[in-house]
């Protein structure tokens, strides 16, 4: 039997976690669904335990400190893969990623192991973003996609559904990375292994409620991340 597990990291999303978990489950679709929060100082991980006692298939891991997106999600892998899940679903929790499109995932997914909700085929599908991060996101996607040789045109779509036998073929405690270069990554290592990729078009809507995690951090990190992953898969250090 087939299960389904919706990973929600969080970071500070208080205002938005209630929202994200309902619509899902209005979804009426078997899913279970994950929240890995990060230590929030708004006490997002509170919330989740109160939403527990009436919400059966919901479940919690609250990171010590603050780790990042990237570690936060490989806690999720970890937990899907100790669990039987069959299939991933990667989804923010600041309602900029249309929940309803976890439906068309799924039912791609029969025939991919990793199927990309993409704001960057069939045109730019993006609402609300300013031009400067609009640029900055769209000129990202296209260096790592040169660089990598990926045929991804949304290299650093954080909305994705995965195949558990995929996440099982990669070893996670090698995987580092955060933010853009996390999502770059584990692109690269499933296109490397040759696992079947498809992109679908979604629209990506910029939160309203909260602050963006976006950081310079993140963006040097995917700059440097980007070339160390070519250069490792062409001296045999990834596989």
């Amino acid at each position: 039997m087939n299960k389904n597990l919706v990973i929600i990291p969080t970071y500070n999303e208080i205002n938005n976690i209630e929202l994200i978990i309902s619509k899902i489950i209005s979804l009426n679709i078997d899913v279970d669904i994950l929240v890995v929060d990060d230590n929030s100082p708004d006490k997002t991980f509170n919330k989740v335990e109160f939403l527990k006692e009436n919400i059966p298939n919901l479940f919690l891991i609250i990171n010590k400190k603050k780790s990042g997106i990237g570690k936060a999600y490989i806690k999720g892998f970890e937990f899907a893969i100790a669990k039987n899940y069959t299939k991933v679903i990667q989804i923010d929790a600041d309602m900029s990623h249309d929940p309803n499109d976890i439906v068309r995932l799924l039912k791609n997914s029969n025939s991919y192991d990793l199927v990309i909700g993409s704001r960057y085929i069939n045109g730019i599908r993006i609402i609300n973003w300013p031009l400067t991060r609009l640029a900055l996101s769209y000129f990202a996607n296209l260096y790592a996609k040169i660089i990598t040789g990926l045929p991804i045109y949304d290299c650093t779509a954080g909305y994705k559904c995965i195949d558990i036998n995929l996440l099982k073929s990669i070893n996670l405690n090698k995987i580092n990375s955060q933010g853009y270069s996390f999502q770059i990554e584990i692109n690269y290592r499933a296109y490397i292994k040759n696992f079947k990729i498809k992109e679908i078009p979604i629209i990506f809507t910029d939160r309203t409620i909260g602050k963006s995690k976006m950081s310079k951090k993140i963006i040097i990190e995917a700059i440097f991340i980007v070339p160390m992953l070519r250069l490792k898969k062409l001296l045999k250090l990834i596989k």
